[in-house]
C-alpha cells in the first residue's frame, strides 16, 4: 500500500491553521469537493477579539485579550471550550474550532465547531481575579454565545467553576437562568451524570468495538495507558473492570511503571492521590513515557500529551491498537508508518468524542429542563460511539484509507452536505 498523506492533530507550532487548513486540502481531494466548497471549509463564519480590563487583587488593572471563533454553523450551533494560557493565540483557537467542527461531525452531533480562549496565566492568578476575568470576558462574548447559538465548555485551565461564573453571568444579562449557555457545569447547576468521565468512557466502548478488527481480544488483553489522568485513567478503569483487560502499564508526567501481569488499576489511583504520582507503585517496575509508548501490548492509550508518536518511534510502536484518548498524540508521518505495520488507530476526533457527546447530553437535558440517570447517559452515549465506529470503520476499509483519515471523509462530507443543502443566502 503506497504511503498517503494523513489529517492529523496540531503539528505546525507556529501556525496551527495552516495544520487545519492542509488536512481540509488532504481530505477534499478525496471527496472530490469543488473550490468553492473547499474554500468555505477552510474559512472560520465568525471570530471575535475582545480587549478588556480586569481588577487584581492589588487594586491595579490590567488589559487581558480574549477570543471566540464560531468555525462553521451549517449542522447547528457552535460548541467548543474556552482555554486560558499564556500561549493562546488567534491562529490557535481558529484552529482548534475547525477540529471542533471535524469532531462533533464525525459522532453526528447537531452541533458546529468553536473554540475561545483568553491570553493569561491562571497559574499566577487567584481565584478572584480569575473570576473578575471570567465574567468580564463572558460579558464580551455574550453578543455571540447562548444556548441556539454557541455554547462554550472548560477546556484548558477552566473547568465547571468556570462554566458556572459564565453561565451566571449569561444569566444575569437575560433577567433569568439559562443553563443551557454551558456544558461541563456542576451538576447542581444542571450539568450532567456521567459528564466528568465521558471521554475514558467513550473511549473505552470505541476499542472495544475495534478490537475484534485488529485481531484482539480485550478480555485478558494487556493495555498500557500513557497519562494516568482523568481520561486515561477512566479508560483503563472501565477496561479492567469491565472488559476484562490486563492493565501493564501507565504513565504520569513524572514517570511510568509496569507490570507484565498487570495491575489494578484502581490501587494505582489511590497511589498516585498519596504520594502524587503513579511512580513508585508496588511491586512495578519503573519505565520512561517514551519506554511505555513501545511496550509489546495489545491496546495502547497516548492519554496525555499532541505529537507522541512520531516517524522516529512509529516503527518501534509494537501495539496492534493505538486509541488516542488525547488530542493530537500522533504526527502526520507516523501514521503513514502505523498504516504499513497494520496498527489499528483510533483517532482523536473519533476516540475521544465521547466528552463532547456527553456535553450534548448535558445541553439537551438543559433545553428540556428533564435530567437523565446515570445509565441512561451511559446507554446513550454507548450508541454514538458504536455507530461512529462502524461508520468510520467502513469508509476506511472501502477507501483503503486508516482510520483517520476515514473519520475526516465522514465529517467532512457531513459538513459539505449541509453547506450544500441550506445554499448561500441570499
Amino acid at each position: 500500500m503506497p504511503k498517503q498523506s494523513e489529517p492529523s492533530g496540531p503539528t505546525d507550532a507556529a501556525n496551527p491553521f495552516e495544520t487545519a487548513k492542509r488536512q481540509v486540502d488532504i481530505v477534499a481531494d478525496l471527496l472530490h469537493l469543488d473550490n468553492g466548497m473547499r474554500e468555505i471549509l477552510k474559512h472560520p463564519k465568525r471570530e471575535l477579539s475582545v480587549n478588556f480590563p480586569v481588577r487584581m487583587d492589588d487594586g491595579s488593572y490590567r488589559v487581558f485579550n480574549g477570543y471566540r471563533v464560531q468555525y462553521n454553523m451549517a449542522r447547528g450551533p457552535t460548541k467548543g471550550g474556552i482555554r486560558y494560557h499564556p500561549n493562546v493565540s488567534l491562529d490557535e483557537v481558529r484552529a482548534l474550532a475547525a477540529w471542533m467542527t471535524w469532531k462533533c461531525a464525525v459522532v453526528n452531533l447537531p452541533y458546529g465547531g468553536a473554540k475561545g480562549g483568553i491570553i493569561c496565566d491562571p497559574k499566577h492568578m487567584s481565584k478572584g481575579e480569575l473570576e473578575r476575568l471570567t465574567r468580564r470576558y463572558a460579558s464580551e462574548i455574550s453578543l455571540i454565545i447562548g444556548p441556539e447559538i454557541d455554547i462554550p465548555a472548560p477546556d484548558v485551565y477552566t473547568d465547571s467553576q468556570t462554566m458556572a461564573w459564565i453561565m451566571d453571568t449569561y444569566s444575569m444579562q437575560q433577567g433569568y437562568s439559562v443553563p443551557g449557555v454551558v456544558t461541563g457545569k456542576p451538576i447542581a447547576l444542571g450539568g450532567s451524570e456521567g459528564r466528568a468521565e465521558a471521554t475514558g468512557r467513550g473511549c473505552a466502548y470505541v476499542i472495544r468495538e475495534a478490537a475484534p478488527h485488529a485481531g484482539i481480544r480485550i478480555k485478558n488483553g494487556t493495555v498500557a495507558v500513557q497519562g494516568f489522568g482523568n481520561a486515561g485513567s477512566v479508560t483503563a478503569n472501565l477496561l479492567h473492570d469491565e472488559q476484562g483487560a490486563q492493565i501493564v502499564a501507565v504513565s504520569d508526567s513524572k514517570g511510568g511503571i509496569y507490570k507484565a501481569d498487570g495491575m489494578n488499576p484502581h490501587a494505582i489511583e489511590e497511589h498516585k492521590k498519596k504520594t502524587g504520582s503513579v511512580v513508585g507503585f508496588p511491586g512495578a517496575k519503573a519505565i520512561s513515557n517514551e519506554e511505555l509508548l513501545e511496550i509489546k501490548t495489545d491496546v495502547l492509550v497516548p492519554a496525555a500529551l499532541e505529537n507522541q508518536i512520531t516517524k522516529k518511534n512509529a516503527d518501534r510502536i509494537q501495539a496492534k491498537i493505538v486509541a488516542e484518548a488525547a488530542n493530537g498524540p500522533t504526527l502526520p508521518e507516523a501514521d503513514s508508518v502505523l498504516f504499513e505495520k497494520k496498527v489499528t488507530v483510533l483517532p482523536d476526533i473519533l476516540a475521544n468524542a465521547g466528552g463532547v457527546t456527553v456535553s450534548y447530553f448535558e445541553w439537551a437535558q438543559d433545553i428540556q429542563r428533564y435530567f437523565w440517570e446515570l445509565a441512561e447517559v451511559n446507554r446513550r452515549l454507548e450508541r454514538v460511539m458504536v455507530d461512529s465506529y462502524a461508520q468510520v470503520h467502513k469508509i476506511a476499509e472501502s477507501n483503503h484509507v486508516h482510520n483517520r483519515t476515514a473519520a475526516y471523509m465522514l465529517a467532512l462530507q457531513r459538513v459539505a452536505d449541509a453547506i450544500r443543502l441550506r445554499g448561500i443566502y441570499p
